[in-house]
């Protein structure tokens, strides 16, 4: 009960801020949608700014949690980092798309908050790939040393990637998308490999 009760808040105050944003949107509001008094509101969260940062935190979650599944997959850690690129720039690809979401749209135009968003995610990646990397290495699939140097480079292509997709410049650089995220994959994998 108390989880979908902050999960409902959470929720609600997301809505909210997409349509009303989140100066316009007041803790009377949340409580009004949620049919939730405001003491309710104020048990799980201090003020509005606590409910703005946890809806940031779901935003985060939802964009990794799908690469959190590749981790409990019985296949090679080849695969696993392989399935990892892929939904990586998969989500990217998505969250360009959902452009119509009223929140995405918000947020978008606040780079404040689409940082903030993309630090938490890009952690939890982090995590995640090193996880599957030191399983790698821990199997004799991955050259340690070149796993080492992958660190700085990962950072540079995905954030590369990921600004390609932001801008929708592949065409103006000449770039087939698919063609060249399939590249980019073969290439890392190939460079970690013993």
């Amino acid at each position: 009960m108390v989880i979908k009760t902050r999960e409902k808040l959470i929720e609600v105050a997301r809505q909210l801020f997409a349509y009303k944003g989140i100066e316009n949107t007041t803790m009377n509001d949340i409580a009004n949608a949620s049919e939730k008094g405001r003491r309710t509101i104020y048990t799980y969260f201090k003020n509005k700014k606590e409910i703005y940062n946890a809806v940031i935190e779901q935003e985060s979650e939802l964009s990794v949690s799908k690469l959190r599944e590749i981790i409990t997959l019985n296949i090679t850690p080849v695969e696993k980092l392989r399935r990892f690129l892929e939904v990586r720039f998969d989500i990217i690809k998505d969250s360009n798309l959902g452009q119509n979401d009223p929140l995405r749209r918000f947020i978008m135009r606040d780079i404040k908050r689409v940082e903030k968003i993309r630090r938490l995610a890009l952690e939890k990646e982090r995590e995640i790939l090193n996880a599957i990397i030191e399983e790698g290495i821990l199997f004799g699939f991955f050259d340690k040393n070149q796993c080492e140097n992958f660190e700085s480079l990962r950072l540079m292509v995905v954030q590369g990637v990921d600004f390609s997709y932001i801008r929708d410049n592949f065409l103006e650089i000449g770039i087939d998308k698919d063609r060249l995220i399939n590249n980019i994959i073969d290439f890392i994998i190939k460079g970690l490999k013993l």
